[in-house]
C-alpha cells in the first residue's frame, strides 16, 4: 500500500520506476559490449508519462468522435491503454566486424543523464513531501 501525497506523486514513482528500468538496460549493453551481434536496447517512457500527466491534471486534449455509421464497424481502441513504455534497438553506431553495435561512450554518457534524472526526480519527490511535512508541523502549533 502506498501513500498519495499529492495528485503528481504517482507521476514521479512512475517516472522513478522508468528510470530504473532504463538503468538495468544501458547497464545490459554495457555488459554485452563483447558479444557478437549484440544490439544495444534502449526503453522509451515519455509518451506514457506525458499521457499520465493530462490524465492526472485534466489537460486532455479535445477528441475528435469516431463517426460509426455501421454497426459491424471496428470499435475505436482506448487511446491511453496504448501509450506505455516501448523498448527498441539503438542503432545508427557503426557495428564492428563481430556485429556488435554497443558504443561504450554512447552508454556511459546515456547512463550518466539518466543517474541525473534519477537522482533530480529523488530530490523534487523530497521537496514534494517536505512541504507537506512543514504544513502538518505548522498546524500542529498553532493549536
Amino acid at each position: 500500500m502506498s501513500i498519495e501525497i499529492s495528485r503528481v506523486h504517482g507521476l514521479v514513482k512512475d517516472a522513478l520506476d522508468y528510470r530504473a528500468a532504463r538503468q538495468d538496460m544501458i547497464s545490459s549493453n554495457i555488459a554485452n559490449a563483447d558479444t557478437p551481434f549484440y544490439r544495444p536496447r534502449d526503453i522509451r517512457f515519455e509518451d506514457a508519462l506525458s499521457a499520465k500527466k493530462a490524465e492526472l491534471l485534466s489537460q486532455e486534449k479535445p477528441k475528435l468522435e469516431l463517426a460509426t455509421t455501421n454497426a459491424s464497424h471496428i470499435p475505436l481502441q482506448n487511446e491511453k491503454s496504448s501509450y506505455k513504455a516501448t523498448t527498441f534497438f539503438r542503432d545508427g553506431h557503426m557495428a564492428r566486424n563481430d556485429g556488435n553495435s554497443v558504443d561504450l561512450d554512447v552508454e556511459t554518457t546515456e547512463m550518466s543523464k539518466n543517474s541525473v534524472m534519477f537522482n533530480a526526480l529523488i530530490q523534487a519527490n523530497k521537496k514534494d513531501s517536505m512541504i507537506f511535512k512543514s504544513v502538518i508541523d505548522a498546524s500542529s502549533k498553532t493549536q
